[in-house]
């Protein structure tokens, strides 16, 4: 459920209400908006009827959430959520654009790349250090030295990172070199990971699972609130259909619906959601255009040569093109990068 707090209300009153709700078990998560304070209640609510909150002073209604999703819905949480990371915004006016390889290769490449994206408009730096793959054959990354490799590049570029955490153990190590920690589509699923990231204090990227609806993606965002992380930011990247001619179907609806549905900031990424490289910016384009908060790309100095998803990596000239492109739809969107 949800308590919705009249305009002025004290904090004595806030308090008398979080603790009423406590008391009788329930787990409580406050939110205040401009307009109004909210407090969020999941648990038992056999336990404590509406109609005696409701009463209580400063308490202006009683709600209950019908959505399965309490904290990523926007009956919890009305205003959109706003992440910062250093002097950066995710959610608010700003877009940012992340870029960088697709997995860490070597020092020379990822400093190349970094700088080249920063001075074409980046505003974040991805690398894979390590990377789940498809085949046991292809290249898995470089682990724990892709991870020195990304601290350094971030040193050098003054570019934030963030890149992928596949499994629990590696969960405290990823953490400690990068910005933002993703979730990536295979890993949607895993709730002991989800529920291990939601302990973190860095923001999370969840990518949509390679099948899953907006109901399942925002239940595994879930995960990561519940366990305290409020810091979580959605991945749309395609999803699996009947179509074999791209990589995966992007699904550029999921941006309005899940604006829609939920609070938290969405991203989106033309790279893997069409597996090729000459659609990556038109989808990219469209992205904004629809309303997402920003792209991630991923960009090599010779896609021909790449380790990993050279066919949909664009060139640093390709990358630079695409963000002198999209500048004019921030624009008119009402938005800045």
């Amino acid at each position: 459920m949800i308590v919705v707090m009249r305009p002025g209300v004290t904090q004595e009153e806030i308090q008398s209400v979080i603790s009423r709700l406590e008391r009788e078990g329930f787990k409580t998560h406050l939110s205040e908006g401009v307009e109004r304070t909210i407090i969020g209640a999941i648990g038992d609510k056999t336990r404590l009827r509406d109609e005696n909150l409701a009463v209580m002073p400063g308490v202006e209604k009683v709600v209950p959430i019908l959505h399965p999703y309490k904290l990523a819905g926007r009956d919890f949480h009305p205003e959109d959520s706003v992440i910062k990371i250093g002097d950066m915004t995710i959610g608010g006016p700003q877009i940012q654009i992340i870029a960088g390889p697709c997995a860490v290769e070597s020092r020379s490449l990822l400093l190349e790349v970094a700088n080249a994206v920063k001075e074409a408009g980046a505003t974040m730096l991805r690398g894979g250090a390590f990377k789940p793959r498809t085949s046991p054959y292809s290249f898995q990354g470089l682990a724990d030295k892709g991870l020195e490799l990304l601290a350094e590049a971030r040193e050098v570029s003054g570019l934030p990172i963030i890149t992928e955490v596949i499994d629990q153990s590696s969960v405290d190590a990823v953490a400690e070199v990068a910005d933002i920690l993703q979730i990536g589509s295979r890993n949607m699923h895993n709730y002991p990971l989800l529920q291990a990231v939601g302990r973190q204090s860095k923001p999370v990227m969840l990518k949509r699972g390679l099948s899953a609806t907006f109901e399942e993606w925002l239940l595994a965002a879930e995960y990561i609130l519940k366990e305290g992380n409020s810091k979580v930011i959605l991945c749309e990247r395609g999803i699996r259909t009947f179509e074999s001619y791209t990589r995966n179907t992007l699904d550029l609806s999921a941006v309005p619906a899940i604006k829609s549905l939920s609070h938290l900031p969405i991203f989106v990424d033309p790279s893997h959601g069409t597996g090729r490289r000459y659609m990556v910016a038109p989808m990219g384009r469209a992205a904004l255009a629809a309303g997402a908060d920003g792209l991630i790309i991923e960009v090599h100095p010779n896609p021909e040569e790449a380790l990993s998803d050279g066919s949909q990596s664009l060139t640093p000239e390709q990358f630079a093109q695409l963000v002198k492109e999209i500048k004019p739809i921030i624009s008119a969107t009402g938005r800045e990068l």
